[in-house]
């Protein structure tokens, strides 16, 4: 017995009511105890953030994997959890606290942390909530953090026996330095912005009466950083340079400092660039870190002149005048460059006109921190570091010999090339919120490392410790997902023995270093060399419509929640599964989602349609008895959709999946079954139709699971959810005869629907044709469905014989060809000439277009947006040339 359904689909009625009820019952994680596991972990967003639109993308696709394993009978785990995000969370509750005329200062350590709980017990649920509006079957049950206990003794273990195995340690290098928040920061909290600055040219004076082969007694530098003169320990040159060759050794004189520096001679030094020579300031930028290296200091030797703040100070040798001391960086520059000008060290910038300015007017690449907001400063301090080398040989090797799967394989020169060339991790921070460093000092500075600070005492003697008072980089942590999720490291844990390795990994490319390379090397490392998941699928990213990153700034950036009240959750998931296509980025397009909310507005109506005619839920797995060849042949495309999906899933083409069963659901049997069985649904066609019905539900629900499971139950009674039901199993084959049959009719109306639209004929307007010898499949196709020919088709009748003389239009199907007579349907040569003004007028659009797009200069110059556009307009004419075409070839 159906329910019937409302006559208009709402996906906000629907969509909370099955959302609790799966989570309610448990079944995002049914007890499977006996089958197949599969294991994904989802990579945990901020415990602070909000729902995005890459994060709807990320877990569109990986929700589709997990309800199409569990469907297939698997034991499917989803793990689900938030990341504590250190800076993140540890600014948010400061900003609150600011809101109150507070600080973090006022308050002890402890006392701090214990707000951030207090602020996450309040309001760090706000992401969890947001999945579950996008449909994700996560396993709830166990949502993880990654301050939990469990969770944080793992973190300490990895830290003690990696620094107890010599790949931990401490050392003394340049990081990203964010003067702001007062820590290091990685990579990927680093955001490049283009700053207007200027690019400014000095002499520096040769020591000793030395002058250069020209007679001239000073080398001329550059730099964009006129402040960092003030730490200074070197110039290069290059040493294949005639210019410089004579005084490579010899000794700078600094204007400011009065420092004694050497020219060394080093390959960083760039003779067609500038004047070839270069400023080296070791502690204060990462080129000039490694040449100091190179040069024979020590990082110990480097000199600093910035404090936490990027405040001048004193260096080791004293040498910076008091003048500059506590200035800020920016004031210091604006007072380095007057102090050389007046010196006559200032080499000015003359621009086209003659004028003559302090410096060059140049757009800088400038290093600005995402959280903080303010410029990063390169900065020598002693951090905590991972021997990454080391760490990173057993997952390269595993990639190279296929235990771990990149997909796209073309992400795999982009891993060998950043692992094979990786630096050392730092992972320190200079937080308060974290997992603190397990490492204690003695007063002589010796280092204890262990688990508990009874360990670290006892491998001290009893003498008075101080705990470090760093915490570790967040990507630290969550480089042990994987496996500390599953209760490592207690080896007999059930779901450790279980679920690793993972079955498979989706993440956005862009942190494929930042997390997915450290997961393999810290997955690998402790557990026996097995990898952390066996494939690795790499998505792009999600950009606006015309191709640009979104971004605040630039006022495109599309929210999902907006897009899922607009539209629906289910049509927002099949935007991104259909739009994700391995190695691309996807295009926001807002009408792409709205017509993936009528495509499920259709499945309701037919559903509907289905209701009226008697046909409810099928009570069988494999296809019912089938007589009739519209019967067979559906059952027949459902095997064949069926095959598509699986070895699309099987590839990881989401949108080779999407598409199949979209294009089976709306053009196979909405399009043509209805429209054929109309009329004639007898006992067999109901039960066959209601089969295929149930398929489509199945096969639809990894990509729509709030409308097939709403439509599942309205079908009639049924043993299980459609989330727990069983993946179709048709148990039948394609019948060849029915095949031929219904396509043979298929290729017929759908030519000639096509062939009345191109010559302005009304769809409804009834014809007759003619065919003299026709096929057998096609004389038997209209022996049998005469009906079905006159309803669809538009065909009051098809005579097996000639045409009369006149004006006709000629249709195909198949290997026939039928001859409609047109006489007092339309004006035959007013037509063709209509038809042919088109075609001469597309032809010309075309030829320019192509033009347009054979010159280099426009392809490489023009906007991509641009270019995008002349190439699909050049698409779009070439095509309707080509209609015009064969509508004349068709009038004869």
């Amino acid at each position: 017995m159906t329910n019937e359904l409302s006559k208009t689909f709402d996906p906000a009625a629907i969509e909370a009511k099955w959302y609790a009820h799966w989570e309610g019952n448990g079944l995002f994680r049914p007890e499977r105890p006996e089958a197949q596991p599969f294991t994904l972990v989802n990579p945990p967003p901020n415990v602070t953030g909000s729902l995005h639109i890459g994060h709807a993308l990320d877990n569109t696709l990986q929700d589709v994997v997990v309800r199409y394993e569990r469907l297939r009978g698997k034991d499917a785990l989803w793990v689900v959890g938030t990341d504590h995000a250190g800076i993140a969370t540890q600014m948010v509750v400061e900003r609150q606290l600011e809101l109150q005329q507070d600080k973090r200062t006022n308050y002890s350590r402890e006392d701090f942390v214990a707000k951030v709980w207090e602020w996450k017990a309040e309001s760090g649920g706000t992401i969890t909530g947001q999945l579950r509006r996008l449909g994700c079957s996560m396993d709830w049950s166990r949502e993880q953090f990654t301050m939990d206990p469990h969770f944080t003794r793992a973190v300490v273990k990895v830290f003690v026996d990696l620094y107890n195995q010599g790949l931990i340690y401490r050392d003394k290098r340049l990081v990203n330095w964010d003067p702001k928040l007062k820590t290091a920061i990685s990579d990927l909290e680093v955001e490049t912005q283009d700053i207007k600055s200027g690019f400014w040219h000095f002499r520096y004076p040769l020591a000793d009466g030395v002058t250069l082969d020209n007679g001239a007694d000073h080398i001329v530098v550059a730099t964009t950083r006129p402040e960092t003169m003030l730490a200074d320990m070197a110039v290069a040159v290059n040493a294949e340079d005639p210019r410089y060759k004579s005084v490579i050794g010899k000794e700078i004189l600094q204007p400011i400092t009065g420092r004694r520096f050497k020219i060394v001679a080093d390959e960083h030094a760039d003779p067609e660039l500038g004047s070839g020579a270069v400023k080296i300031t070791p502690g204060h930028d990462f080129n000039d870190f490694d040449v100091g290296k190179r040069a024979g200091f020590k990082p110990g030797e480097m000199l600093n002149m910035f404090d936490e703040e990027a405040r001048v100070q004193q260096t080791q040798d004293g040498l910076i005048p008091a003048e500059f001391l506590g200035k800020d960086r920016f004031d210091a520059r604006k007072l380095v460059v007057e102090r050389m000008k007046e010196l006559g060290f200032l080499v000015p910038h003359i621009d086209k006109d003659g004028n003559e300015h302090d410096a060059e007017p140049r757009v800088v690449a400038t290093p600005f921190g995402d959280r903080g907001g303010v410029v990063i400063e390169p900065w020598l301090t002693d951090q905590w570091y991972v021997d990454a080398e080391t760490l990173a040989q057993p997952p390269l090797q595993a990639v190279r010999d296929g235990r771990i799967e990149i997909v796209p394989k073309s992400w795999e020169k982009t891993f060998f090339n950043w692992m094979e060339n990786i630096q050392p991790w730092c992972v320190s921070r200079q937080l308060w919120w974290g997992h603190r460093i397990p490492a204690w000092y003695a007063d002589d500075g010796t280092v204890f490392v262990a688990e508990t600070e009874e360990e670290a005492q006892a491998l001290a003697g009893n003498k008075a410790l101080a705990r470090d008072e760093d915490v570790l980089d967040t990507w630290f942590s969550s480089a042990l997902w994987p496996f500390a999720t599953l209760g490592w490291p207690d080896e007999d844990a059930t779901l450790y023995q279980r679920h690793y390795p993972n079955d498979l990994l989706i993440s956005g490319f862009d942190i494929l270093f930042f997390w997915d390379a450290r997961m393999a090397m810290q997955g690998m490392h402790f557990n026996e060399g097995q990898v952390p998941w066996k494939r690795l699928y790499l998505h792009g990213l999600v950009r606006a419509a015309d191709g640009q990153k979104m971004s605040k700034s630039k006022g495109n950036v599309v929210d999902p929640l907006g897009l899922i009240d607009k539209f629906g959750a289910d049509a927002l998931r099949f935007f991104m599964a259909a739009m994700e296509s391995q190695g691309r980025d996807v295009k926001m397009d807002e009408s792409r989602v709205e017509g993936y909310r009528n495509f499920a507005t259709k499945l309701w109506n037919a559903t509907r349609f289905c209701q009226a005619n008697g046909i409810g839920a099928s009570t069988s797995v494999a296809a019912p008895a089938a007589t009739t060849a519209v019967n067979r042949w559906i059952i027949g495309e459902v095997v064949e959709t069926l095959a598509e999906l699986d070895k699309a899933m099987a590839d990881l083409r989401f949108d080779a999946a999407a598409n199949a069963i979209y294009q089976f659901t709306w053009a196979t049997f909405c399009d043509w079954y209805l429209e054929l069985i109309k009329g004639q649904i007898d006992d067999e066609t109901k039960a066959v139709a209601g089969w295929v019905l149930d398929q489509i539900l199945v096969m639809l629900h990894p990509f729509m699971p709030f409308i097939t499971e709403e439509l599942w139950h309205a079908q009639g009674e049924r043993e299980l959810d459609l989330i727990v039901a069983k993946w179709p199993a048709p148990e039948a084959s394609v019948d060849a005869a029915a095949k031929g049959e219904v396509d043979w009719l298929i290729a017929l109306t759908g030519n000639l629907r096509a062939a009345k639209n191109e010559l302005g004929i009304a769809p409804g307007a009834k014809l007759e044709a003619f065919v003299a010898e026709p096929s057998a499949v096609g004389r038997a196709a209209i022996e049998k469905n005469p009906g079905a020919i006159e309803r669809l088709a538009r065909l009051s009748g098809i005579r097996f014989e000639n045409a009369p003389a006149g004006a006709a239009l000629q249709v195909s199907a198949g290997s026939d060809s039928f001859v409609i007579p047109l006489d007092g349907i339309i004006d035959i040569e007013a037509e063709k000439a209509r038809l042919a003004k088109a075609r001469e007028a597309s032809i010309k659009e075309r030829d320019s277009l192509a033009k347009r797009l054979e010159n280099p200069a426009f392809v490489e110059k023009a906007k991509p947006e641009a270019v995008e556009k002349a190439r699909a307009d050049h698409a779009h004419h070439a095509a309707e040339a080509e209609r015009s075409e064969a509508a004349l070839a068709r009038l004869g």
